[in-house]
């Protein structure tokens, strides 16, 4: 852990592309004694394709890094002028963060690990490159619009099918960054303000999950006999997740919508409004499962054997309000925004 919080923070600190590769490097070394604690066959699998996918985004990103210093004599980060570099660095970012077209590691990835690590991978894991994207804005625009749209569409359809609660939170994470990376040359304080809605929203909805020990949809049904205030709770943070008003969710997805009409981007902004509704389909099953369905049991009285749970309850009170009470706050955050 402590590596990990030193490699983001080498990435955040760096002005130069050496070290700004070794805080990267150094966060995928960190992560991966967590993914293969469990000395399992799927962990072991899920590591050794993380940790394949993230050594050719380095190198990929080393590779730019080392083209653009040879190309204009600049290691400097903000300094990216050729179209060349920079279009790798954005790919291998995208690589890093599982952007589609190059997402198809993390939902496999995801399936194999514990819900802890599976909310480390998708919440802290994504700060440094995210850094890194914001940093080197005037890069390839149409690239990354290509890239959201993509990420928001396959990360609405990839969700559809799926039974296992990992999977449909690793495409749900694919679609939120979609989202990001549409607006974030326009406006990159929204991508940062998305970027810290979605880890709140990600945070309540793996906590839930966790408190539940469930990993498919099926053991969801079986929650409300455990904790019947959670279950009722527990529909409002996935359509949070999904985006509709009056929850915290809709407040990103308005502004970048908001955003992009404002840019005469008004056809994108309708395509990545209407991949909202291909998510909000998987959140709404998964909402139907937890709260309005009860588990088929053969006897009337007889449900699954389950001991109490250890986790803290704090962290998942106050990451359930903010991900469910926020949207009120939207006209404060948007005059903080604007420059």
């Amino acid at each position: 852990l402590f590596g990990l919080g030193l490699g983001t923070t080498i990435t955040f600190a760096s002005s130069h592309w050496l070290l700004a590769w070794m805080g990267l490097e150094m966060n995928t070394l960190a992560i991966i004694p967590l993914m293969a604690q469990h000395h399992h066959p799927r962990a072991i699998e899920a590591t050794t394709k993380y940790f394949l996918t993230q050594a050719a985004a380095a190198a990929t990103l080393l590779f730019a890094s080392v083209t653009n210093a040879w190309l204009t004599g600049q290691w400097e980060i903000q300094q990216i002028t050729h179209p060349l570099p920079s279009t790798m660095i954005t790919l291998a970012l995208a690589l890093k963060i599982g952007l589609a077209p190059l997402h198809a590691w993390l939902p496999e990835v995801l399936q194999g690990l514990d819900l802890t690590t599976g909310l480390i991978l998708s919440t802290w894991q994504k700060l440094a490159p995210f850094a890194l994207i914001l940093q080197i804005q005037p890069s390839n625009s149409t690239l990354l619009i290509i890239l959201g749209l993509t990420s928001a569409l396959i990360g609405g359809w990839g969700g559809l099918n799926q039974t296992q609660l990992r999977k449909i939170l690793a495409y749900s994470s694919i679609a939120h960054l979609g989202w990001m990376i549409l607006v974030q040359q326009f406006s990159p304080s929204i991508t940062l303000l998305t970027l810290l809605t979605y880890f709140v929203m990600t945070l309540s909805t793996f906590l839930v999950f966790k408190l539940n020990k469930a990993t498919n949809i099926n053991t969801l049904a079986t929650s409300w006999a455990k904790a019947p205030v959670l279950t009722a709770l527990a529909p409002l943070i996935l359509l949070s997740l999904g985006g509709l008003p009056p929850l915290t969710g809709f407040m990103p997805k308005w502004l970048i919508l908001q955003e992009l009409t404002k840019q005469g981007l008004a056809p994108t902004a309708t395509l990545a409004a209407l991949s909202a509704l291909l998510s909000l389909s998987f959140y709404l099953r998964l909402s139907y499962a937890m709260s309005l369905t009860i588990s088929p049991n053969n006897l009337t009285a007889t449900t699954p054997w389950r001991f109490s749970s250890t986790q803290l309850t704090y962290p998942l009170a106050a990451s359930t309000a903010m991900t469910i009470c926020l949207l009120p706050l939207t006209p404060a955050i948007s005059a903080l925004l604007t420059p």
